[in-house]
């Protein structure tokens, strides 16, 4: 029998597979060039990583490309030469590859166009591979005829610890991982270039190793394990901060509280802190929440030892940042009078027998929201602490008094002073001095967004604007990563080893707290509408250091313009070198020219304004 023949294939059967193959053929013809560029490519992103400096939002993007290099390198098909020749596992291979390579290019793209998010992201994903690549030695270490399982435990438990510091230090990991990456992509482009031109793999040769190196890589995973669990451990001691103080009954208000506000609560003697030749009480007081409803807060009076029964001049103090949760009270603090100024403070009741009434404003002891940075609210607790130590029979104190603030006081003073003849008209101003304020609060906001004590405040911002003014849903817009660094700074005071701590982790924020969209939308109004403009019932003193990097003296000069060209007169006094913790030390200049201001405000001497002049 004749076996029956194949029948002809058509010619436009036989054309398809042709133009196929011819085309194939092209692509595999262009991979190897392609291959080549990308290699390029790559390693010059490697250089770039290595040789140019990066904000972490650059690391992001230059990373995103190299990713994305990287995932097209894999979506290529073999060049000529380099076809599948391993047969079906070979296959399946060629297509975990493309998959690889396609999610590369989607993560890679992601990064290097969102970079906000691309970021923390990163930093994340560094850890993740950390974590998985412990897993996977562990794994190993137990495998059927697997080399040395002590060591390679050891190098997990190693692995994750540094993928707990990646945790804690996000930021510092990103800046690390930027060199490591960087030579991993010259690396892998040179090896792809090489690749493409040879077609072929270089071998590697396993060498045995020899019995007393086993010993040397368990003594050496043993130190990595010791150091990188100290580094952990201390990092997470250190950027914990410590243990705040617990408000204790005295801060807890009566079942009835008076609805007017500056009524005097209860006192008790304060006795931690309290300098020499003075004595000091805590209060409890009424007052009013940013909008307006009845609050209570705390504060504190230091007042000379021996007061006797004539009135004292009362200093108003309007205290700078400490926090924004009730642990951070500067009354509740081992040194409660040594925010600010507090040198000045103290010699102006110990040597000049006055009285100094400072409110913790509410939220710091007592019940919050702490009305951080507002200004109008602020500006109330301080008014009312004052009032009620007018019913306090222990001391007898003038309605004439002089208003000091730093920082966050300083804005806090000016508004004190703004507000006095419709908030506090029993009193008479005899004069306002700031130190450092953050008067334009929206101008500060933008010039320091991206640094880190700019970080630091904005947390503290964002921690309190979310309760005080629910409206603007603060926390549904922060950038991406933000949200847990904001839960973490804001529940950290800012004196001491807390402030370090908030410092740290403010410099370990990927991104600005406020993206621009934020600060150019209602929040932004909001910021503006902080700044104290006057006008001010008495003559007002503002002080500001040159070196400081926290309110940036050009942001202070401009701000002081605007209002002499109001016909609102400042006594401006720059100090070069200070910064704005120094401006107000105690061997700072400002601490003698200040207590001289305040005792010529009292006794009536001539101001001597400077808006004629040009900051120096």
């Amino acid at each position: 029998m004749v076996p029956d023949e194949p029948a002809p294939a058509s010619p436009s059967s036989a054309a398809a597979p042709s133009r196929r193959t011819r085309a194939a053929a092209g692509i595999a013809r262009l991979s190897t060039p392609l291959r080549v560029v990308l290699g390029i490519a790559i390693a010059a992103v490697g250089v770039v990583f290595l040789l140019v400096s990066m904000t972490v939002q650059t690391i992001a993007v230059v990373t995103g490309i190299g990713i994305l290099l990287a995932g097209i390198a894999l979506l290529l098909p073999p060049g000529e030469g380099g076809g599948d020749r391993t047969g079906g596992s070979g296959a399946a291979a060629v297509i975990v590859a493309r998959v690889i390579g396609f999610l590369l290019v989607l993560l890679g793209a992601g990064m290097a166009l969102w970079p906000e998010a691309g970021a923390p992201l990163l930093s994340a994903i560094i850890g993740v591979a950390l974590v998985g690549f412990a897993v996977a030695t562990a794994v190993r270490a137990f495998r059927p005829g697997a080399d040395q399982r002590v060591t390679a435990v050891i190098a997990a438990l190693a692995t994750l610890a540094v993928a707990a510091i990646t945790v804690f230090w996000p930021v510092l990991t990103l800046v690390v991982f930027r060199l490591g990456v960087g030579a991993w992509f010259v690396f892998a482009g040179v090896q792809l270039v090489v690749r493409a031109l040879l077609r072929r793999s270089p071998a590697v040769r396993v060498r045995t190793g020899r019995p007393w190196l086993r010993w040397v890589r368990t003594i050496s995973v043993s130190l990595a394990l010791v150091l990188a669990v100290a580094a952990a451990v201390g990092s997470g001691s250190l950027l914990g901060g410590t243990p705040l103080p617990v408000p204790d009954a005295f801060y807890s208000p009566p079942a009835h509280v008076p609805s007017q506000p500056g009524v005097l609560i209860r006192t008790e003697p304060l006795t931690v802190g309290v300098p020499a030749g003075a004595k000091a009480w805590r209060i409890l007081y009424t007052t009013t929440h940013p909008d307006g409803t009845p609050a209570v807060s705390s504060g504190t009076v230091l007042a000379p030892a021996d007061p006797g029964p004539d009135p004292l001049p009362l200093l108003t103090v309007s205290h700078g940042t400490t926090g924004v949760v009730p642990g951070c009270a500067p009354s509740l603090s081992a040194e409660p009078f040594a925010d600010g100024a507090g040198t000045a403070m103290v010699d102006m009741v110990t040597k000049h027998g006055w009285v100094a009434v400072t409110s913790d404003y509410i939220g710091l002891g007592t019940k919050g929201p702490h009305p951080y940075l507002v200004g109008d609210a602020e500006a109330r607790n301080v008014w009312d602490a004052s009032k009620a130590v007018l019913g306090f029979s222990a001391l007898h104190v003038s309605t004439d008094t002089v208003i000091w603030g730093h920082s966050q006081g300083g804005q806090g003073s000016l508004w004190t002073g703004q507000i006095a003849a419709s908030y506090a008209p029993e009193f008479t101003v005899k004069g306002v001095a700031a130190f450092a304020p953050a008067a334009n609060l929206y101008g500060l906001a933008e010039a320091i967004k991206t640094e880190t004590a700019g970080k630091t405040v904005s947390a503290y911002i964002a921690a309190t604007w979310d309760q005080v003014f629910p409206s603007l849903h603060v926390s549904a817009h922060l950038t991406p990563g933000s949200v847990g660094p904001v839960d973490r700074i804001g529940n950290l005071c800012f004196d001491g080893r807390d402030g370090l701590a908030a410092i740290l982790r403010g410099s370990q924020v990927p991104n600005q707290i406020f993206p621009n969209a934020l600060l150019s939308g209602p929040f932004g109004q909001k910021l503006k509408e902080q700044e104290p403009t006057g006008p001010f019932p008495a003559p007002v003193l503002v002080a500001q250091g040159l070196a400081d990097p926290l309110v940036k003296p050009a942001i202070q000069d401009a701000w002081v313009q605007a209002r002499c060209a109001a016909g609102v007169p400042i006594d401006y006094r720059t100090f070069p070198g200070l910064g704005h913790v120094s401006l107000v030390a105690a061997d700072s200049p400002l601490t003698p020219q200040l207590e001289q201001w305040t005792l010529d405000r009292w006794n009536g001497v001539a101001p001597t304004p400077n808006c004629g002049e040009q900051p120096k």
